[in-house]
């Protein structure tokens, strides 16, 4: 059966959909950046608000900005934007349509309709999941980056801009220039701060051509912080079957985990959703949150990841079905990680060691190696160096995260142990591939990567252990240095 609106009366038995008509809802939303994540995250919240006959004016137009982005626009649009989710608990399985979004804007270059829309008054939040390493992020000061090309392009030509933020910039410059008022800027991706990040963004590039602007921005508009998490898988083969074994017809639909947590700051200045009825937290200690779970899940992700695609290991659950790596992603978290970070009202650090351990080890989330293991220069220094450096200002031991920085470089070689090529996995690869092969017989080499590392190829106590670990995996395998390393 393809899905359709026309066909939501024909789902099959105990197929979840929307009990709303869809035909009354009016947007409220812009999203840029339609991936899985999204549709089983911030969508679904939505959605069942929308079930419960709330939020009815807030339904989401979805947007992209580049040339790729117009497969999933095709897709979305030949299926009312609907979209089949999929939730695999580790014992049983169960489907739910969602229909919170109602239209995927074209995607031009320019911009154009993107930057229109979001320039009517009833668009009062635009929000957006454009990965890690999408905001123009100096990884050594952690400041903006002027200097990248489409940043340049972008201040100076502001009204055909090419990146998500330029279009922002555009559209609030046309909203004041026409009385209408800022919208709430809020970014969805697993960044800390992540609204700090997106107003750092969008107000350092607005001040680039109009710096009158800027001010405006900064002053009148909103960029909520937040935390998202739930593990959602990139859709395969294998999930289109699962679609299709289910009676639908869906060319895009997301398998995700059977765990959801939104946390926000509730700093919206043109209204929100009340999320918060439908199970999101709105807090002042997001950066708590967002801490515990950038630090253990996210730089967990990455303990695991890296050496098991050196070892050939497909996906996360067959990583933690691994002895060795699962006794290493509990050793690390529990006391290289967890003692760095305050637990939150509802959860203890080590107790949340314990709940990612379970999350990681489902076997129906097939979320693979390499997907997770991808765009490491942006991952490690926003996942993993940061516990180094709070390890060695407090005296806590970073072996295991020297070790899993070894891993990295090893890694990036460009090999399996089998022999086998690790295909480009990064928007940094060559100069990874290329320090990574120096390494190999230099390892401090690798250290001297001062936008990713700072001065702490001059810190001993970790220096020291990266150099002993990257030798020994070279010198004896990933497995022999793991099992070094849990080794009393």
């Amino acid at each position: 059966m393809k899905l359709r609106d026309a066909t939501l009366s024909e789902l099959p038995e105990g197929v979840l959909r929307p009990d709303y008509d869809r035909a009354q809802l009016k947007p409220g939303i812009v999203h840029i950046g339609l991936g899985n994540f999204h549709r089983a995250h911030q969508a679904w919240y939505l959605h069942r608000l929308m079930q419960q006959g709330e939020a009815l004016d807030w339904a989401i137009i979805g947007a992209g900005i580049r040339p790729y982005d117009s497969t999933m626009r095709e897709k979305l649009l030949a299926q009312d934007c609907l979209t089949t989710l999929i939730e695999l608990a580790p014992s049983c399985s169960s489907a739910e349509v969602i229909g919170s979004m109602i239209d995927y804007l074209p995607i031009e270059d320019g911009n154009r309709p993107l930057i229109e829309r979001m320039a009517q008054p009833d668009i009062r939040i635009v929000a957006m999941t454009v990965t890690e390493g999408g905001y123009f992020i100096d990884p050594a000061t952690k400041g903006f980056d002027p200097t990248h090309p489409d940043i340049a392009h972008d201040s100076n030509n502001p009204d055909i801009p090419r990146t998500a933020f330029g279009a922002i910039v555009a559209a609030l410059r046309l909203r004041r220039e026409n009385g209408i008022g800022p919208f709430t800027c809020q970014c969805c991706d697993n960044l800390q701060g992540n609204g700090d990040v997106l107003r750092q963004t969008v107000v350092s590039l607005a001040r680039l051509s109009d710096p009158a602007l800027a001010d405006w921005i900064d002053t009148m508009c909103s960029f909520p912080n937040s935390m998202v998490d739930s593990i959602v898988p990139a859709t395969g083969p294998s999930e289109l079957a699962l679609a299709q074994q289910l009676g639908i017809d869906d060319q895009a639909p997301v398998t995700h985990e059977n765990f959801r947590q939104w946390v926000i700051e509730d700093d919206f200045c043109a209204g929100r959703p009340d999320w918060d009825n439908v199970g999101a937290t709105f807090t002042d200690n997001v950066h708590g949150y967002e801490a515990m779970k950038i630090r253990i899940l996210n730089g967990g992700h990455q303990v695991i990841s890296v050496p098991g695609e050196v070892l050939s290991i497909k996906t996360i659950a067959d990583c933690m079905e691994h002895d060795l790596i699962r006794r290493l992603f509990t050793k690390v978290a529990e006391n290289e990680i967890a003692p760095l970070i305050k637990p939150v009202s509802d959860m203890t650090t080590r107790g949340y060691v314990t709940l990612i351990r379970h999350r990681f080890s489902n076997p129906k989330i097939v979320d693979t190696t390499r997907r997770v293991a991808f765009d490491g220069s942006s991952r490690h220094p926003g996942f993993i160096i940061p516990s180094i450096r709070d390890g060695l200002a407090k005296g806590i031991e970073v072996e295991g995260l020297a070790l899993v920085e070894a891993a990295w470089a090893r890694m990036c070689e460009g090999t399996r142990e089998d022999g086998s090529e690790i295909e480009p996995n990064d928007p940094h690869w060559v100069e990874l591939n290329a320090k990574a092969r120096e390494a190999r017989g230099n390892p401090r080499a690798w250290l001297e990567m001062r936008q990713f590392y700072g001065d702490l190829a001059d810190e001993p106590q970790f220096a020291d252990c990266f150099v002993k670990w990257l030798s020994m995996i070279w010198g004896d395998g990933m497995e022999v240095a793991i099992a070094s390393y849990l080794t009393p």
